[in-house]
Parts: C-alpha cells; sequence; structure tokens
C-alpha cells in the first residue's frame, strides 16, 4: 500500500502559509510523537480472571448508546458483547479456541434475558470443541473482551478486522450514516477513540480513524498529499468547532488547497482517512510506509506499531 511518488508529487506539493498569528512553529516538535495514552496494558482487564477465563452468563442484556459506533448490545454488568468473522452463524460454529479465548473469554449460554425491544428469538447456543455451551445472537457466538475493564468500554470493536460489537439484531454494530441530503456530511464531527494498541486517537464523525502524513509540515501548513496519494487518502473536510469532542483546539484551522479542496488541520497539521479502513476501529492505515500514523487528541502522530 505504498505511495506513488513521481516528479510530480514533488512539483504538486500542497503549501499554504498562514499569518504569524495563527500557525506558528510547534512548541514542542522535538516531540510531534504521542504515546498511546489510554491504551490498555497487556495484563489482562480486573473483569477477568488472570489465566484469561471468563465463560460466565450474559444475564440480563441491555443495549448501549455509543457515538462512534452506535447501538451495543452489553451484558447485565455493562461489558460489551462481541462476535468474530471467523466463526459461522449458519451453521452456528465457534473458531475461537485456546489463546484466543483467553483474549475473547467466551459468553456461557443459560441465564441470558434479551434487552428490552431486542427480539428474544435471537438468542440460542452452540456447543464447543470443548462440549461447552456459548450464547449465540442470531447464530453468532458471542464473546467478551478482556481489555474491556469496564462498563461502557468497547476496546475490541474493529480488532484485527474481524472482532466487531454485536448491535441488537445480531449484526455487527456500527454507526448508521446521515440521511441522504441531510446537513451532516459523511466526515462530519470529530471524537476520540480508544485502540487496545494505540490507545486514544482521533475518528471522524462515523468512527473512522484520522490519519497523518509525515511528509506535512505545520509551519508553514503544508499538505504533500496529492494526485493518486488522495484517492487512497482522502482529506478530512472542514469540522465545525461544535461537532468536535476532546480534541484540541489550539490551531484549529481549515486548509484551502490548491486543488481546490478544503482540508481540516488538527493543530495545523491536516489530516485524513483511510480508504483501506472499512469499518469503524479499523486502523489499516497505521504505519502504512512508515509515514502515515493515527492522530492523538493534540494533534500529535502515533507511531506505536
Amino acid at each position: 500500500m505504498g505511495i506513488k511518488r513521481g516528479t510530480t508529487l514533488a512539483a504538486a506539493a500542497v503549501a499554504v502559509i498562514l499569518a504569524a498569528t495563527a500557525c506558528g512553529p510547534s512548541e514542542d516538535k522535538a516531540a510531534d510523537t504521542a504515546k498511546p495514552a489510554g491504551a490498555a496494558t497487556e495484563a489482562s482487564s480486573p473483569a477477568y480472571a488472570a489465566d484469561g477465563s471468563g465463560a460466565k452468563p450474559a444475564g440480563q442484556l441491555a443495549v448501549a448508546t455509543s457515538d462512534q459506533i452506535g447501538s451495543v448490545l452489553t451484558d447485565s454488568a455493562g461489558l460489551t458483547l462481541y462476535r468474530f468473522d471467523k466463526d459461522t452463524a449458519k451453521p452456528s460454529k465457534s473458531n475461537c479456541d485456546g489463546d484466543c479465548a483467553k483474549t475473547w473469554p467466551v459468553v456461557a449460554a443459560g441465564d441470558a434475558t434479551a434487552a428490552a425491544g431486542m427480539d428474544p428469538a435471537l438468542l440460542g447456543e452452540v456447543v464447543r470443541s470443548d462440549g461447552t455451551k456459548q450464547l449465540t445472537v442470531a447464530g453468532w457466538p458471542a464473546y467478551r473482551f478482556n481489555k474491556d475493564a469496564k462498563a461502557g468500554d468497547f476496546n475490541g470493536q474493529g480488532v484485527g478486522g474481524v472482532w466487531f460489537a454485536f448491535a441488537p439484531d445480531g449484526k455487527k454494530a456500527a454507526k448508521a450514516a446521515p440521511a441522504a441530503g441531510g446537513a451532516a456530511e459523511a466526515g462530519a464531527g470529530l471524537s476520540v477513540a480508544k485502540d487496545p494498541k494505540l490507545g486514544d486517537h482521533i475518528v471522524d464523525g462515523k468512527g473512522m480513524t484520522v490519519y497523518r502524513f509525515k511528509p506535512d509540515t505545520a509551519w508553514p501548513m503544508v499538505s504533500k498529499c496529492v494526485g493518486d496519494c488522495l484517492a487512497k487518502w482522502p482529506v478530512v473536510p472542514p469540522v465545525d468547532k461544535a461537532n468536535v469532542k476532546g480534541i484540541t483546539e489550539r490551531n484549529y484551522l481549515v486548509l484551502d488547497r490548491p486543488d481546490g479542496k478544503k482540508q481540516q488541520t488538527v493543530d495545523c497539521w491536516p489530516v485524513y482517512t483511510f480508504t483501506g479502513d472499512k469499518n469503524p476501529g479499523d486502523i489499516n492505515g497505521q504505519g502504512v510506509g512508515g509515514t502515515w500514523y493515527a492522530v492523538s487528541p493534540d494533534g500529535k502522530l502515533i507511531t506505536v506499531q
């Protein structure tokens, strides 16, 4: 997934210099990277045993709402329930055993009651290879994530591109796109999400990871992603401050690009999304080419791999 770099790329580098009162040299340019603050530790969450086991019944299911991924199914303790793309629903079969089941503790069948407004017929069970019974939702085996430490955590969303929180109908949780003709654009809004590896990082209004391009500069504000690069790394369109949550507003400005596009910046750094990310929580752009990295809430690069 490299970026084409012909002579035209250098010639077409986008450069916009703002007034001195806007984007000045970064006060911390020597440390333009962020540690994954808020990232889960390698140790198991206190919600689970030290060996990663946790095959406990779900009890009374509930539906929680997330700004990033919409409606999510939880157990009676408020812990998010997940499904695994490598499992099957028809017939129900779990393909998560051994170390996988330590990281993703199975939800035991029995003692599960449908959430309010949920079709009780969606709940079922499957017999695992070890003979134990596991709860299923719409046929999909249900799991918890051992790095979710408390109610409301959904650190497992999008992990490996195969793990997703359950929506109440058994499908993958994902925030619905705004209706056609609505005031909000696909990328409207910026907020902060947590990832087990990256920690706190910026996502757009659909929960898609936001990235920076290392060759870009903040002083002067320069985007060096043009042409074919933009086909893979679309710019984040301007976002009103009223739709921003948890992100620094210092030098929160819009870049007027020579190609006619307007691009949001965070602390004067141009920001992008990645077409290789298909679902909220995906971080497939992290580290691509050694030049693309997720962005911390204060606009710094998150260079952890």
